[in-house]
């Protein structure tokens, strides 16, 4: 190992050559982001052994619409043999699990909503896992069950890996005009159901459809000799039903209603039409007070009139909430695809421009409608922005982690430089922690249809391995120092036997880290920690063996700072010999001159 180290410090050609494969490939590695050879995700899916459907018909719906799509997807998941048991929940929500609490299934009370908890078999005694399921039986249950009501939205919730949100993908819209929020919403969508990789689209606004109100006329019913009230119950018993009268006597403490209406076949209108109201109005005669039968339809008028929609309002403003999942695949790129393909096609109708911000709010765009001037904010939510905050945040930390070690070892060794070559020895590890992802995608057992991601598990790995890194290279350092000052040593000849001296204890320590990540690697949540680990850790150790000695070469700072009051074979200026004495009771050197000022 000595011989071999030497032998590349002693000529520029070798030098040249291991500096040139570092440099070739850090950019490749760096490369393999934007190329897409290596995607990023926050947090990778796991299996499970449930998962829930939500169902939401169209606002208008009633119960026994809304059940029949849930009896057609129970019907097709029946076939599936590793589901073990379904529970279905209409017009209400299932019990509150993680992903529910943040999704407001506690909420859930409309005629329009149910939601199917689907229970798998234990996750280890399965082949399939159970995202894989979903992304199988997703296109199945649209097709077979999707058209049976208009408007129906069939969704899949599998359990969270990370913190729960209301989706993988959320687009919020404010603006004052209620109307061209929802045209604007609809665009959008359709954007959005466009763009490769996300399933799921749904716009959370009620439907606006045609409702029939029966208003009494007053005057006709006082010249009919019949009262209001009269006709409202008779209404109210014919449509909807009533209370008229208790089993037990009004002083009991309990009440038992008896609760009357029309049948089925007499009550429900086959056909939501004005005419299919006036003829069952006119099936409706009552009896004035002269004994004559007086027809419903004579006294009652039928209106059509549109639904009043739901105002969704956040921050004191008003929202529409388009949200949307990513089948099996990161929400970074089908975010980008979809955000640039709203800049293109809401250009048409829209003055785009672009929200100023490099954190939290880049995506976001500002809209302003051309004919009349009303003015959106598109906003960006969900389980992307909880990745982009994370990784920010990761960012914000591996900086200050470089910033706070650069100091440190500033004030340990008094040179930018060496402290500068601890930092590269640490940063370089970063070439193993992205190869290593795409290795393990190649090799993953679902490569075909299941990426390997760099996830924030795998920052974190990355992260730990800096402190690591640095070790080795420290060592290198202390040690080819202490055979130049005390052993009086050439320089290069120190640092090839610094290197082979060293070399086993920091391959040991590499070892150690890879034998104890292997485990780690196989976990779905923390497997990006450990493949960052273990090969993170080979390429420091490569690192630090072969590309560290060079910069070490190329430090004057290796040499002895000062001898006799004065800067020794150029390694520092007189300053560094002047903080050196200021700061001797804090950081003592081992045989070191006082210098004079």
């Amino acid at each position: 190992m000595e011989s071999i180290v030497y032998k590349i410090l002693s000529t520029k050609m070798n030098k040249m050559i291991v500096i040139m494969i570092v440099i070739f490939s850090m950019i490749g590695a760096v490369f393999m982001l934007p190329t897409k050879l290596v995607l990023a995700r926050m947090l990778p899916g796991k299996s499970a052994n449930t998962f829930t459907i939500y169902v939401d018909t169209k606002t208008n719906a009633s119960i026994k619409e809304t059940k029949s799509v849930t009896t057609c997807i129970v019907n097709t998941l029946k076939m599936e043999k590793e589901i073990t048991d379904m529970e279905v929940f209409l017009a209400q929500g299932a019990p509150l699990d993680y992903a529910g609490l943040v999704k407001g299934s506690a909420l859930k009370t409309l005629k329009s909503q149910a939601e199917i908890v689907i229970n798998l078999t234990d996750k280890h005694h399965r082949d399939e896992p159970s995202y894989r399921m979903v992304h199988r039986l997703r296109p199945i249950l649209n097709k077979a069950c999707g058209a049976l009501v208009e408007n129906t939205s069939i969704r899949f919730t599998e359990m969270p890996a990370g913190p729960p949100t209301l989706a993988t993908i959320v687009v919020e819209l404010y603006g004052k005009d209620n109307s061209v929020l929802r045209a604007t919403s609809l665009k959008i969508e359709n954007i959005l159901k466009e763009t490769e990789g996300l399933v799921d689209v749904d716009i959370m606004h009620d439907d606006i459809y045609t409702k029939y109100d029966l208003v009494p006329d007053k005057e006709k019913i006082i010249l009919s000799g019949l009262s209001v009230e009269q006709v409202n119950n008779i209404v109210y018993l014919a449509f909807k039903g009533m209370k008229i009268a208790h089993k037990n006597t009004r002083d009991q403490q309990d009440q038992i209603p008896i609760f009357l209406r029309l049948d089925d076949k007499t009550r429900l209108v086959e056909v939501a039409s004005q005419s299919a109201f006036e003829s069952k109005l006119l099936s409706l005669n009552l009896m004035n007070k002269q004994g004559m039968m007086v027809p419903v339809s004579e006294v009652v008028s039928i209106e059509s009139v549109k639904s009043s929609p739901m105002i969704f309002r956040k921050n004191l403003k008003n929202m529409v909430t388009i949200t949307a999942e990513c089948d099996m695949v990161s929400q970074v790129y089908p975010l980008l695809d979809a955000r640039d393909k709203m800049l293109e096609v809401l250009a048409k109708d829209y003055n785009v421009t672009k929200v100023p911000g490099i954190t939290t709010y880049m995506f976001d765009l500002n809209l302003v409608d051309k004919e009349s001037g009303a003015k959106m904010l598109v906003r960006w939510d969900g389980e992307m922005k909880v990745s982009l905050d994370t990784f920010r945040d990761l960012g914000g930390a591996f900086i200050a982690a470089l910033v706070l070690m650069f100091l440190l070892m500033v004030l340990y060794y008094k040179s930018f430089a060496l402290s500068g070559i601890v930092l590269i020895g640490s940063f370089l590890s970063i070439i193993g922690v992205i190869v290593g992802h795409w290795v393990t995608d190649k090799i993953s057992l679902y490569a075909s249809d299941t990426n390997f991601f760099l996830t924030a598990t795998s920052l974190i790995g990355f992260i730990s391995l800096m402190g690591i890194s640095a070790r080795s290279s420290l060592l290198l350092i202390d040690f080819a120092r202490s055979l130049i000052a005390e052993e009086g040593m050439e320089k290069k000849r120190a640092i090839a036997l610094a290197t082979a001296t060293r070399a086993k204890p920091i391959m040991l320590t590499a070892v150690a880290i890879i034998l104890g990540s292997l485990l780690l690697s196989t976990d779905p949540i923390f497997g990006g920690l450990g493949i960052a680990l273990i090969f993170g850790s080979m390429a420091a150790t490569l690192v630090s063996l072969f590309f560290i000695p060079i910069l070490m070469d190329n430090a004057r700072a290796l040499m002895p700072d000062c001898d006799n009051g004065m800067p020794k074979n150029g390694a520092r200026s007189g300053l560094w010999c002047i903080l050196a004495d200021n700061v001797k009771s804090f950081f003592p050197y081992k045989k070191k001159e006082k210098c004079d000022k």
